[in-house]
């Protein structure tokens, strides 16, 4: 259903590639990908979580020359014609990431209460990234290829909060176009409850702020306790001026732990100072070199963890699979355990921010525009080859790959 409705033609689109991202189903998700044509497809053998599905899926989409990378859901939550909208911005050059708006408030399957943690999660976000996103758990989502050599995943749990907070501090553009849902057709496998999903949306958001801008947790804490500190010892003073001071020592004791607290944030506010020295350093180190691998790769046809190049195997699926991809595009992934090369529902259960993770989460891959590059490729001899980046994911056998 998900990939019948994704276009095969889009205006300002060179060409379009769909990538689906199997995150250890036992649904028999390669399969049905392959009968309805997909010839990309990367394959974990067990499952890794939306964030590590994301970035396999960005990997192998950057390392086969995409452009912009559109980010969808194997449930059929969102509505893949809209994908030119999201698409449009990036193309014409006005923004680096555009994020589709659910209007959850309009969501009839919602809550109040789930309706309530969205609008707060994504206040949070916005509060640390610095942006007016009235949808940040959104993972309908399409990346400009500069945007996504300049993001870094470091979660687990969920990459869409992350990525904006960074893109936000990194001062990227982000759009935002209003969609209306499809109709729900399964609960979401990310997390087992609504508690599990709010703790972890809540730790990614403090993380976040931890990273970007330590000033605003590790500052009010600072604050709050330093006053808080002052007046046991205020009032211990008043008590020793009126010569009553004798049985007042549990307001000194109260009040130095406080004022220790009080220090303790000031020192940890300095140190996570000069550790964002640090983290600038290594995100433009990071840029660089993936520029220069990838680069490599879309002139060479190597993918992303395909190992040495001595492996004839693997060299030659690699150029396979670079010479049959290439540019713009949409992707998405299955159900029970497939993270699109993307994305997750971020369906958003309760919480902040959210995925549908089992997980079956779309994601894409896309834009050729390059022919001269692919045109140096190597052609394939027919052979399998199982890949597996950082040991885990790796590109389905028995296919056009």
């Amino acid at each position: 259903m998900v990939l019948e409705s994704i276009p095969r033609a889009i205006e300002g689109v060179d060409e379009l590639e769909i990538l689906v991202i199997d995150d250890g189903s036992t649904d028999g998700t390669v399969r049905a990908a392959r009968a309805c044509g997909v010839a990309h497809i990367v394959r974990h053998t067990r499952n890794q979580g939306l964030a590590r599905s994301f970035r396999d899926g960005v990997d192998y989409a950057l390392a086969h020359g995409a452009d912009v990378v559109v980010n969808t859901d194997g449930d059929n939550q969102y509505p893949q014609e809209r994908i030119p909208d999201l698409l449009a911005p990036i193309v014409q050059g006005r923004a680096d990431i555009v994020i589709a708006d659910r209007q959850t408030k309009d969501i009839a399957h919602f809550s109040r209460f789930k309706k309530r943690m969205q609008s707060l999660g994504s206040g949070m976000v916005n509060l640390a990234a610095g942006t007016r996103l009235p949808d940040a758990a959104s993972g309908f989502r399409a990346y400009s290829r500069r945007s996504l050599l300049r993001l870094n995943v470091v979660t687990g749990f969920s990459y869409c909060m992350e990525t904006i907070v960074q893109a936000g501090n990194l001062r990227m553009r982000i759009e935002s176009v209003k969609i209306r849902t499809n109709p729900k057709t399964r609960e979401s496998r990310l997390f087992s409850n609504i508690f599990q999903h709010m703790y972890k949306s809540g730790k990614a958001i403090v993380r976040s702020f931890l990273m970007y801008k330590p000033h605003i947790p590790l500052g009010f804490l600072a604050v709050v306790t330093g006053i808080v500190g002052l007046v046991p010892f205020l009032r211990f003073l008043v008590f020793w001026f009126q010569g009553e001071s004798g049985g007042h020592v549990q307001s000194l004791i109260f009040g130095t732990a406080m004022i220790v607290t009080s220090l303790l944030s000031a020192g940890l506010l300095v140190v996570a100072d000069l550790q964002r020295t640090n983290r600038v350093l290594i995100e433009d180190t990071l840029e660089r070199m993936k520029a220069l691998q990838y680069g490599e790769a879309s002139r060479e046809g190597v993918m992303l963890g395909c190992g040495s190049r001595e492996d004839a195997a693997c060299d030659a699926a690699c150029a396979h699979d670079d010479a049959a991809s290439g540019g713009e595009g949409a992707a998405h992934g299955d159900e029970d355990g497939d993270e699109g090369g993307a994305h997750g529902d971020e369906d958003g259960d309760e919480g902040g921010a959210h995925g549908d993770e089992d997980g079956d989460e779309g994601g894409a891959h896309g834009d050729g525009r390059d022919a001269a590059r692919r045109g140096e490729t190597r052609p394939a001899p027919g052979g399998a080859v199982q890949l597996e980046p950082g040991g885990n994911a790796r590109h389905a056998p028995d296919g056009p790959i």
